[in-house]
């Protein structure tokens, strides 16, 4: 009988032990992962909101023209108040579309498009920013950002987005408790 040579590399029982580790580690891990991607999401089209909001403002002033923020359906057309998106959604999680008044025709400034799996709670109305100072019609609005329910929502995944009469946005976490 010759003499067994060892072979470089790994057992299998040896695999097989890392493997199992790996796939323990990976149920454990994926619940923790999924709840941050959807705070990441909420996040973004938080700020995305509030990026609107400050251009809108200062599109107002620098202009000298209305600007005109609005809940938009798959054309980017304006949606009224109260009516549904595409998808069904009656919040701005439809997206929504800047606007600026020339000559009486509304410009396009930006777009964003629908995110269903985000709810974004607040009036529906048309926000509109005024010159010279880029006031908002209508006094004081508040948007809370969260996930749709059924989707691992979580209260600290909220954000909240509170504009003042003055134009100014800014958001906190948590929800602010708007209504649509």
């Amino acid at each position: 009988m010759t003499p067994r040579r060892k072979s470089p590399g790994f057992t299998l029982v040896e695999l097989s032990v890392v493997l199992a580790v790996m796939a323990i580690i990976a149920t454990f891990a994926t619940p923790s992962f999924v709840a941050w991607h959807l705070r990441d999401q909420v996040d973004a089209r938080a700020r995305a909101l509030v990026s609107t909001l400050s251009l809108a403002r200062s599109e107002a002033v620098k202009r000298g023209a209305r600007v005109t923020l609005c809940r938009i359906d798959a054309a980017r057309r304006c949606l009224t108040p109260g009516k549904t998106c595409d998808g069904g959604a009656a919040d701005w999680s439809c997206g929504w579309a800047l606007f600026v008044e020339r000559d009486g025709a509304p410009t396009l400034l930006r777009a964003q498009a629908a995110s269903p799996s985000i709810a974004i709670a607040g009036a529906t109305t048309d926000l509109s920013f005024t010159p010279p100072s880029g006031q908002v019609i209508g006094g004081f609005r508040s948007f809370d950002f969260s996930a749709r329910k059924g989707k691992l929502a979580t209260t600290n995944a909220n954000r909240c987005i509170r504009l003042a009469a003055g134009g100014r946005a800014r958001m906190t976490p948590g929800a602010c408790g708007a209504v649509a």
